[in-house]
């Protein structure tokens, strides 16, 4: 049996392009008085409505609304924007839904909305045909919306950019076409469009690494990106960039939201931008500011397809692609702000407003609206978005912000609103990663834990504890710390008093972060024991004032190497617990080498060098602080994932939930001398040292071992095993597991970074250094780090600091080379070309060369991740040869321990991973 026409779209808004040539179009408004469709046209080409439309213009005494009113077609000339619109007059509503019967429509085609209706802001009513609309499911837009008067739907005038009207006032005559954005049509009826697709990764939870990136931000900088593909998803999507994330080892890519955005009306007041882009403008269209000049000249489509070839490489090269999506509020804000879709088309369906004052709006976001998921078409709406991103594009998840919003119902959360079971019983969504961030700004809105299968969650109890443990309490120099042993416990065997609820829900439920776009880098968490926002422009009032961070006695930027030594160590514990606890980690892109964003914890409006990722160090010749860390970060990522131990996901869920009364079978703990703990140990905030051992049925058993206190430590490992230590947090500074009764401290040795020779935009002053360096490496001639350093800084680097200060990123690093190891042996050991050919080379050669060298410099980082999982030689580790901080990594043979001992000393402050030796 056929459905009769347009049937199929009695609940789904929407452009439906036709066989006819021309597209049904539907769109939602249920307390509207009449909605017109319009389409716009240049004026010098031909209009493909010319037969159908009755010319207009101006009356004296008639108003282009009174006018529109007249015709079912009828267009106008605005020649001041030299563009044709034609309004369709659109039969409804029918069930709250308008139609009408485009009779041609074309891929490209821009086109919005004016609504007519009652005007009654005091009850919640806000129709005004003067302003021109988005189209909620429009999958592409055009323009952006300016300063103006025009863009809101009250009377109003705007002054030293402030806008001075009442939201309660006159309704607002003037016409806000041209000041506004525009949907813009996208033909996707293609039927072959994903032939050829790669498979998605589809990665189990319990091998999931997650990497939070900015798609601008990671590559605006990247030295290996020609110009115009620097910031943009043919950047992400870059062979290079691909080969970094591969050698990182993350599995899941979480991009922070490349759904379009608006700049909020505050910032717009203000003259700056919203950065991180949680201010979305349309759910079915990418941001086009992300996408390349080619492709933005081009039109929606192109920029939506690079997207898709953008998503597409990821998958090519392994990756999943995770989504952060906004669906909590919109970017029209307050009822003070801008008219531009939502609130223009029905204001009171959409946003949720007070039960005392229908006139203002809930706001549980901080945003000044709120989605109102109790109506049945918001849900629809946001579920339909989320498919059109899975199935048209290929994402993989969907990260939600501020999740607790979603389910509220009559202002209250609940685990069974009718969102969650939605997304639970769709086919397409409900096998996908649904992560929610779970908490918001509104009653009782904290609700980690509480959202069930089979969504993951933000698990902020984790970063508070990892950071109280390794930073409060160690710069606080107390013996006592604020953490007991039970907290931490419960937080490296993933959170079972939060995760483990349902049935077969557990550790993986559990997102465990340190750092996150929102709040301090890593390195920053070490540097800063306050906020420093005052390049926003609040006063440094913005942000959160509670980090539990530390500075190590100096605030900022130092030359002190035991504090550098210090900060590095700590960061690198946090990390340690971060990728070896039970859970599904998330680390945030840069912290792998150090970037900062100079204290700022709340950079949501720096699209700058603030938040875009520093890769100055890539220019040294040298192995800086970043490159060593990026190494060091990688081995440990390489051992989670070799570790099958991590791979399992019945670690503590409702049936085996962590407890003294109740313990795992699965996991065992000692204290330093080897026995168990009893029950006072667990909540004495003197013990700082314990061990942690995982146990495996299939495959050898490890250990964590962590030692809080700021001495060297002996640890009694279970005794009817072996163990070697895999990975310490305190190789960044030359200290590993000794075994007996001291630790061991590696000889240091420099190697020359093949990174910057083959880094394709290196200028002339860097290539000079390079070759400086060289040649003082050749000869042995022993030319000083002051002299090198005194030819001028790298390129890019902020002239004004000092070039000595060991502690920043941005000034050189170049010091001595050893005449016992060339940059000629280093390359040639990696397989790469050095010296003048191949810095003249890395210029002149075809971009395929270039690639292809670029990749051999990165996998030198991969082969220290790839050394990490042999049980046969040791990783390497890193040390320090000077006060300065630059000494190198140095190679060193595994030195298992004597069958007949298990004592191990373990570094000041640190973390270790020690693996079970099998026996022959």
């Amino acid at each position: 049996m056929r459905n009769p026409p347009l049937h199929r779209y009695a609940t789904r808004p929407g452009l439906y392009f036709t066989d006819d040539g021309g597209a049904d179009v539907v769109v939602r408004s249920e307390t509207a008085g009449q909605v017109w469709l319009c389409v716009l046209e240049s004026i010098d080409q031909p209009s493909a409505f010319f037969q159908d439309s009755i010319r207009l213009f101006s009356d004296p005494g008639t108003s282009f609304i009174q006018q529109i009113h007249e015709f079912p077609v009828c267009t106008r000339i605005i020649e001041h924007l030299y563009l044709r619109e034609t309004l369709f007059r659109m039969d409804g509503p029918n069930y709250g839904l308008w139609y009408v019967h485009l009779p041609k429509a074309w891929d490209g085609m821009r086109y919005g909305y004016r609504v007519d209706g009652a005007w009654d802001p005091k009850h919640g009513v806000r129709f005004n045909p003067y302003k021109f609309l988005l189209d909620p499911y429009g999958k592409g837009v055009e323009g952006a919306m300016e300063l103006d008067p025009a863009a809101f739907s009250y009377a109003c005038e705007v002054k030293d950019r402030k806008v001075i009207g009442s939201a309660y006032g006159e309704m607002s005559t003037v016409d806000s076409l041209g000041h506004v954005p525009v949907s813009v049509a996208i033909d996707d009826r293609d039927i072959h469009k994903h032939e050829g697709d790669p498979d998605h990764p589809h990665v189990p939870w319990r091998k999931t690494v997650i990497y939070e990136m900015h798609v601008k931000g990671f590559t605006a900088n990247a030295p290996w990106l020609p110009e115009e593909l620097r910031g943009t998803y043919a950047g992400l999507a870059h062979p290079i960039t691909l080969a970094y994330l591969q050698n990182l080892g993350v599995t899941s890519i979480e991009l922070l939201p490349i759904q379009a955005k608006q700049d909020e009306l505050f910032l717009q007041e203000h003259g700056r931008k919203n950065y991180w882009g949680y201010s979305t403008l349309s759910y079915f269209s990418p941001e086009p500011t992300y996408a390349t000049k080619a492709a933005q000249e081009k039109g929606a489509t192109a920029v939506r397809q690079e997207v898709i070839d953008m998503v597409r490489a990821l998958h090519e090269a392994g990756f999943e692609v995770i989504m952060d999506v906004v669906y909590n509020h919109t970017c029209e804000g307050g009822v003070e702000g801008p008219t531009m879709c939502w609130r223009g088309l029905d204001d009171l369906a959409y946003y949720r407003h007070q039960k005392s004052n229908a006139g203002r709006l809930e706001d549980t976001t901080g945003c000044g609206n709120t989605f109102d998921f109790t109506n049945t078409h918001v849900v629809t709406f946001a579920v339909d978005s989320l498919r059109y991103w899975a199935k048209r594009i290929g994402i993989d998840g969907f990260r939600f912000d501020l999740g607790v919003t979603l389910a509220r119902l009559n202002g209250e959360f609940t685990q069974h609103h009718p969102f969650l079971y939605a997304l639970r019983s769709d086919l397409l969504l409900g096998n996908l990663k649904l992560i929610m961030e779970p908490w918001d700004l509104g009653n009782l809105g904290w609700r980690t834990g509480q959202f069930g299968i089979p969504f993951a969650e933000w698990n902020d109890r984790f970063r508070d504890t990892a950071r109280t443990f390794w930073l409060q309490d160690v710069d606080g120099s107390s013996d006592f710390g604020r953490t007991q042993m039970q907290e931490m416990a419960t937080r490296l065997c993933g959170s079972a008093d939060l995760y483990a609820t349902d049935p077969g829900r557990g550790a993986t439920a559990s997102i465990n972060f340190v750092t996150c776009h929102d709040g301090f880098t890593l390195t920053d968490l070490t540097r800063y024991n306050s906020k420093h926002n005052e390049a926003n422009g609040e006063h440094n009032n913005d942000g959160s004032s509670v980090n539990h961070s530390a500075n190590f006695g100096v605030e900022g930027v130092t030359k002190e190497p035991e504090i550098i030594a210090a900060r590095e160590q700590a960061a690198m514990n946090l990390t340690g617990m971060l990728l070896l606890s039970l859970g599904t980690p998330m680390m945030l892109a840069g912290d792998e080498f150090r970037n900062t964003q100079d204290g700022n914890n709340n950079a949501y409006c720096q699209d700058n060098d603030i938040t875009w990722m520093n890769w100055d160090w890539l220019y040294s010749p040298h192995k800086t602080r970043e490159m060593r860390r990026l190494e060091t970060v990688s081995r440990l990522v390489a051992l989670r994932k070799s570790l099958d131990l991590y791979h399992h996901e019945d670690f503590f869920t409702r049936l085996t939930q962590l407890g003294l009364l109740k313990p795992s079978d699965r996991v065992k703990w000692f204290l330093p001398n080897g026995q168990a703990p009893i029950e006072r140990d667990w909540f004495d905030l003197s013990t700082r040292s314990f061990t942690m051992r995982l146990l495996s049925n299939s495959e050898v058993d490890v250990c964590i071992v962590v030692n809080g206190v700021a001495e060297d430590r002996q640890f009694h490992l279970p005794a009817d095993s072996k163990w070697m230590p895999k990975w310490c947090s305190a190789e960044v500074n030359g200290r590993w597991p000794g075994h007996g009764g001291h630790v061991e401290s590696d000889d240091a040795a420099e190697d020359i970074s093949v990174w910057m020779q083959h880094v394709q935009n290196a200028n002339e002053t860097v290539r000079r250094l390079a070759e400086q360096a060289r040649e003082a490496a050749a000869a042995g001639d022993g030319t000083s780090g002051a002299s090198v350093a005194s030819m001028g800084p790298v390129a890019g680097a902020t002239t004004a600091t000092d070039a000595n200060d060991a502690d920043n990123v941005r000034t050189a690093e170049f010091r001595t080379v050893r005449a016992s190891r060339t940059a000629a042996n280093a390359a040639s050991a990696s397989g790469v070309a050095t010296g003048t050919d191949a810095d003249t080379d890395s210029v002149q050669n075809t971009e395929d060369t270039r690639l292809l060298r670029m990749t051999a410099a990165l996998e030198m980082v991969g082969s220290a991740a790839a050394a990490a999982v042999s049980d046969s030689v040791e990783p390497l580790s890193s040390v320090d040869d000077d006060a300065d901080g630059n000494g190198d990594r140095a190679a060193r043979t595994d030195k298992p321990a004597p069958l007949d001992d298990n004592v191990w000393t373990m570094p000041a402050l640190s973390i270790t991973l020690m693996k079970q030796i099998q026996h022959e």
